[in-house]
């Protein structure tokens, strides 16, 4: 979804370059690993004070606020287009509304750590989806293999020889099946708004204002007003939305424009690792010896699924009978 835009004109007529940023990349790279991987502690402690359905109103209603403040200082407007909006429901809904929803129940009865290690499994859902939805994606050995040592992990982190014991087979299936929403949303985002003129501020803004209104919609169905308001979780909540939702994916727009898009993915890896220090070491959470070995296997394996073959290099006779590229005069 990324739309990249031409380089300003100076009076003079040649193109200037965009100012480059005063943070190194590597700092905000640094950055998003830990507002990310802190967002699964957050929501437990969000939960300890709030209903699931708040939790995800309350990190949307906030990560909202900052798009909209950074689209007034960038003056940016919302799309436009009937059809394009609702494109966006559908973003909203698979990339939003949904997992964050899913994250916040299934955190009720597992710990934060299991679910940012469920969290990892999305690139290994979007290898198995892209070999089925997109054409152009080819599955190769390595990708395949990388696959399956990725689910390997997962049953690692499980304790599947153990038969599961101890796990609470619903949450579980809650995180993973929130990780296995974001694929499946980057996959119809990549259909149908792909082509899209609007930047990726402005795309953003309006997906997260639909699934704020998704959420207001939803919330008071299933929920009833708080009897007390807990100043802990609130400020959880608000960490969450302001930090994990808005400024996060400024911070990942800017690097993926920096630094490109394969760099910038890797802040996945990290996240599981973050979430499960955070976790032991804020929560008390138990640590197992299958959890980190498992959370590795899965990382080494969704490594793998995002490997690309390398270009064949020509031959001499290839490179000598292929056609030249004409230079204009």
């Amino acid at each position: 979804m990324l739309v990249r835009q031409a380089a300003p004109m100076s009076s003079a007529g040649t193109t200037t370059p965009p100012p480059r940023p005063r943070l190194d990349w590597r700092l905000r790279f640094a950055a998003l690993s830990l507002i990310w991987g802190f967002s699964f502690l957050l929501i437990k402690v969000g939960t300890d004070g709030y209903a699931p359905f708040q939790v995800t109103l309350g990190r949307l209603v906030f990560g909202t606020a900052v798009l909209a403040a950074a689209m007034a200082v960038r003056r940016e407007r919302l799309p436009r287009g009937a059809r394009t909006w609702a494109h966006l429901a559908v973003a909203a809904f698979l990339l939003n509304a949904l997992p964050f929803s899913l994250f916040a129940y299934s955190e009720l009865t597992i710990p934060s750590t299991l679910a940012g290690i469920c969290n990892a499994t999305s690139p290994l859902w979007g290898m198995a989806l892209s070999l089925v939805a997109l054409s152009e994606d080819r599955p190769t050995r390595l990708r395949v293999a990388g696959l399956g040592i990725g689910f390997l992990g997962v049953l690692t982190v499980l304790g599947a020889w153990q038969g599961f014991a101890g796990l609470d087979a619903k949450g579980t299936a809650m995180a993973l099946l929130a990780s296995l929403s974001y694929p499946i949303g980057w996959i119809y985002v990549r259909r149908t708004l792909a082509g899209s003129t609007h930047s990726n501020l402005s795309l953003t803004g309006a997906q997260l204002l639909l699934a704020t209104l998704q959420l207001a919609v939803v919330t008071p169905l299933f929920t009833s007003l708080p009897t007390r308001f807990a100043p802990g979780p609130l400020l959880a909540i608000a960490a969450l939305g302001a930090l994990g939702t808005g400024l996060a994916v400024l911070v990942q727009y800017g690097l993926v424009a920096e630094v490109g898009p394969t760099t910038a993915q890797m802040v996945t890896y990290f996240i599981p690792v973050i979430a499960t220090a955070a976790g032991v070491a804020l929560l008390g959470e138990s640590l197992t010896w299958s959890t980190p070995v498992g959370a590795l296997i899965v990382l080494a394996g969704a490594a793998l699924t995002q490997a690309r073959p390398r270009p064949r290099r020509r031959t001499p006779t290839e490179a000598a009978t292929a056609p030249r590229e004409r230079v204009p005069s």
